[in-house]
């Protein structure tokens, strides 16, 4: 039987909530794909990686359900997979990065603005990220991401960061009419927290969207993801 687990960061602090949305996910991707199992799993609490990878057993396939090609899925994860015995299995190319989720971020933000009567021509699109203070590559897909809704829609894309310039509270200042769309997987402190409250200090007073990992488009990108794997 084919199998996977996805894996996330999750939240340390309170990690219950994030390993509940992200088991959700995961029965989402599985009835999508007839004939697998699919876990999932976060970093954050305790056993939860260990507990899943001794369920699947060998030749599970490990989707990393993050934003960007960084240091958690080019060190953390591995190191936490190889200490588990795990380390030969195949790890894929995470979320943030799928080949589908520029045209899913693209309609997500064009419902939203009509949604809230907004002409995307006339209105600024701003894409809320994590950013890092130690790699770039949070940073570049971001941007690349933002490159890519200039493409596919006619808003004016900027971007702003909770943990690196340009930070989201001096981004967030905008002109005219406007929409935010949070580039974030689970709903943890940031997507909670720091990116509302980071408008609320710019005086932002445009809808903000949900973060794109919640869309429930999230499961078929990932699946499709798996299948091709």
């Amino acid at each position: 039987m084919p199998a996977a687990l996805i894996v996330a960061h999750g939240s340390p602090a309170e990690p219950g909530p994030q390993e509940t949305a992200l088991q959700s996910l995961a029965a989402q991707v599985q009835g999508q794909l007839p004939g697998w199992q699919v876990l999932g799993a976060t970093l954050a609490a305790p056993g939860a990686l260990e507990t899943a990878l001794d369920r699947l057993g060998p030749g599970a396939l490990i989707y990393p359900f993050f934003m960007a090609q960084g240091w958690f899925t080019g060190r953390e994860l591995p190191r936490r997979l190889a200490l588990a015995g795990a380390g030969a299995l195949r790890q894929l190319d995470p979320f943030g990065t799928d080949p589908d989720l520029p045209g899913l971020m693209a309609r997500v933000a064009l419902d939203g603005a009509r949604q809230a009567g907004l002409d995307p021509a006339a209105s600024t699109l701003l894409l809320a990220a994590h950013g890092s203070k130690v790699s770039r590559t949070s940073a570049d897909s971001t941007y690349a991401m933002a490159d890519h809704m200039r493409r596919l829609t006619s808003f004016t894309v900027t971007v702003g960061f909770v943990e690196e310039p340009p930070f989201l509270t001096d981004t967030a200042r905008i002109d005219g009419p406007a929409i935010c769309l949070p580039f974030f997987a689970l709903r943890a402190g940031h997507v909670a927290g720091d990116v509302p409250d980071a408008l609320d200090q710019a005086g932002f007073s445009g809808p903000l969207l949900r973060a794109i990992g919640e869309h429930p488009m999230a499961a078929a990108l990932i699946a499709a993801a798996l299948a091709r794997a």
